[in-house]
């Protein structure tokens, strides 16, 4: 009796190993120290030291079901940047800078091509966000998953000056919310889309070519989450919403939707009255068009048409001349989706 016959294949995990160094080289950072394949990461803090009141924020989290949109599909080259995004977005939106990230798969059967394809996809996260892909584990599970399984989470720490913080203390009746175009449900909700397009989760289905999602239906909801790191970042920089003030919230939405994630956000209830809705993402008229989400779950939750939102006192009556600064910046990508007006009950 060995590890293979038991089910656990190592030379094919340290195959997966060289298929994907090339994948991780390229996230890496220069206060990285050593390479791939030690006990764990080391990333230098030389230059946190320099920060007046450096604070490290953390984030974790997976991609739930969509990892099984993947495998239907078996197309495992982009589901990684979710992994990364849905932990560096969560950072950002704290007002920090991701440092660095560590992925966890857990497969039943260890196939190295597939795993150095969901690297590529974690190793595309980590550049979107300049974070460096400094260590992983992969976990070959036989008999706790079907061996065509797996699931894929994360881990991120990033650092900010504590001054620089988004708290959402300063939020207050008046302000407005800004939406930032998402690429359609993102990595959440899964659950509910799967059940929703039921008779379409097959290979077939998810093959369908839709007109009005200008693509097949697995294509759109495979769509990796946005990672606005890069926006927030330059947001912070630019002082683009007004006389250098910061950001005073930033939120993303989880499966609670817009009000769900800025009462979270606020910590007090604050009602939100909509300015205008100037777009949506096809796939969610799609989910609210075939009518099996209505009501209070295409409101709140799939109805928000954007993911990362900015809120920021600003006059209602800027707001056009809002957007164009932001375009010109680069940072709508693809359009103001939602203003919402903050104010009470």
């Amino acid at each position: 009796m060995d590890y293979k016959k038991a089910g656990v294949d190592i030379e094919a995990g340290y195959k997966s190993v060289e298929l994907m160094k090339a994948h991780v080289k390229k996230t890496m950072r220069e206060e990285v120290l050593g390479g791939l394949g030690g006990f764990s990461g080391a990333f230098s803090l030389a230059k946190i030291k320099e920060m007046e009141e450096p604070v490290l924020l953390s984030g974790t989290d997976g991609c739930g079901t969509k990892v099984k949109l993947a495998i239907l599909m078996d197309r495992h080259d982009t589901i990684g940047i979710d992994a990364v995004a849905m932990c560096v977005n969560d950072i950002a939106c704290a007002g920090g800078e991701p440092l660095f990230f560590l992925d966890y798969i857990a497969c039943g059967k260890n196939v190295p091509e597939k795993i150095a394809d969901i690297v590529k996809g974690v190793a595309e996260g980590c550049l979107q966000s300049e974070a460096a892909l400094i260590g992983g584990e992969t976990a070959e599970h036989p008999g706790l998953m079907p061996e065509e399984d797996y699931d894929l989470a994360g881990f991120a720490v990033g650092v900010c000056e504590k001054k620089e913080m988004i708290t959402g203390e300063e939020l207050k009746a008046g302000d407005v919310l800004i939406g930032m175009a998402s690429t359609g449900v993102h990595s959440n909700g899964f659950s509910l889309v799967r059940k929703v397009f039921e008779k379409e989760m097959t290979r077939e289905g998810l093959e369908t070519y839709y007109e009005e999602l200008g693509g097949t239906l697995g294509d759109t909801l495979l769509a990796p989450t946005r990672i606005y790191v890069k926006a927030l970042k330059a947001v912070k920089q630019a002082g683009v919403l007004g006389d250098g003030v910061l950001v005073p919230g930033v939120h993303r939405p989880l499966q609670g939707g817009v009000g769900g994630a800025v009462r979270v956000e606020l910590q007090h209830p604050l009602g939100l009255h909509v300015l205008a809705a100037l777009q949506l993402v096809h796939i969610l008229l799609h989910l609210q068009g075939d009518g099996a989400v209505g009501g209070e779950a295409a409101g709140p939750r799939l109805q928000d048409g954007g993911d990362a939102h900015l809120l920021h006192p600003v006059a209602q009556g800027l707001l056009g001349g809002l957007q164009h600064r932001l375009a010109r910046l680069g940072l709508l990508l693809g359009g103001l989706l939602l203003l919402v007006g903050l104010g009470q009950g």
